[in-house]
């Protein structure tokens, strides 16, 4: 399996921090945003990854990151997304990459303490999304649930019908590529990645699971500051 970091757009919620780097080369406690995605994906055992990012910073995650040597990465490789076309049209710049393998994406702004090796290495085809309650849902895709199942997700509802947010960790088989080439801009003008998972619904090769331990998106000032105090807590206890 391999993995795909996306880290585009211009993160123009995070102005005049974003007018600096890009969104995700912003501090999280002692680290850049996007060596906690890396982590992730390598605490998961996969050690190939590809970095997807665009804006006027692009160059930046070269002089962070430079081939992963010492991240625990063995091969890390970059894709430029020019324009803002949605999440699904930053990960079909993977499809080459992916090479037919199966793919692990994780958003560049996602931190979390979850381990997900062994949702990986069960992992055999269709979909796999990871859900987590948060106080603000309709920030996020939404899954609808019937008997247990989710039946469909809602992009950034006005009023979301659970608690729970789809958080930027997915995984996918090689179907998703072909899938992204159908999908239609939203409203937005964007390439939804609910869209992509509602197609693995209709199909009825959707599955999830919520994930265990600390998971926070640090798209906003605020959760920027959450996120920081969060990684700064676990490191003192680990000092005692």
């Amino acid at each position: 399996m391999k993995g795909v970091i996306l880290a585009g757009g211009l993160g123009s919620r995070l102005y005049p921090l974003t007018y600096a780097t890009n969104k995700h080369l912003l501090p999280i406690y002692n680290k850049p945003m996007v060596f906690y995605p890396i982590q992730t994906l390598v605490n998961a055992g996969i050690k190939e990854i590809m970095v997807v990012t665009g804006g006027p910073h692009a160059g930046d995650f070269l002089r962070v990151l430079k081939n992963g040597e010492g991240l625990g990465v063995d091969k890390m490789v970059y894709s430029y997304q020019e324009g803002e076309g949605g999440i699904s049209a930053a990960l079909i710049l993977a499809e080459k990459f992916a090479a037919g393998d199966s793919v692990c994406v994780i958003l560049g702004d996602n931190t979390t303490d979850a381990d997900i090796s062994k949702d990986v290495q069960d992992f055999k085809s269709g979909a796999k999304i990871f859900l987590k309650k948060v106080p603000d849902p309709e920030r996020f895709g939404v899954p609808v649930f019937e008997n247990d199942k989710i039946v469909r997700i809602e992009e950034k509802p006005k009023s979301p019908k659970s608690d729970y947010a789809v958080t930027g960790l997915y995984i996918y088989d090689k179907k998703c590529f072909d899938f992204i080439r159908e999908l239609k801009p939203s409203d937005r003008g964007e390439l939804e990645i609910s869209d992509l998972n509602n197609k693995y619904i209709d199909i009825g090769e959707l599955e999830f699971s919520e994930l265990t331990g600390y998971w926070r998106d640090a798209g906003t000032f605020n959760t920027i500051l959450e996120a920081g105090n969060y990684w700064f807590n676990k490191s003192q206890t680990q000092l005692k």
